[in-house]
């Protein structure tokens, strides 16, 4: 499973967290590796220069085998808290999409 980091140029994002977000990514959809050929982050920050509640925006978009892609996103006040909401909600959506056989890789 490939997992892409693209950030905006309103987002700040070295190497180093570009790296750290494809490892969390990778260790938290471990489960589905079987399914997914990549996972693509889009990092936004909204109202560019701007301070603003909830501004920060991490959308994914999952790429499946033999499924249509999955895409979801969340918007907060962190861009640490828009990646993880993000993810989260990504989780759930392939739980739903997989059904059944989701449960069985999670043992």
């Amino acid at each position: 499973m490939q997992v892409l980091v693209n950030s905006g140029k309103h987002v700040a994002s070295s190497m180093a967290l570009k790296d750290d977000i494809r490892s969390r990514v990778q260790s938290k959809l471990q489960r589905y590796e079987d399914h997914l050929t990549r996972i693509e982050l889009h990092l936004s920050d909204e109202n560019a220069l701007k301070n603003g509640p909830q501004d920060k925006r991490c959308k994914v978009e999952a790429r499946m085998k033999g499924r249509d892609p999955l895409t979801v996103s969340h918007d907060a006040a962190e861009l640490q808290q828009a990646i993880d909401g993000a993810v989260n909600k990504l989780t759930h959506a392939l739980e739903r999409n997989l059904g059944k056989d989701a449960k069985r890789w999670a043992h």
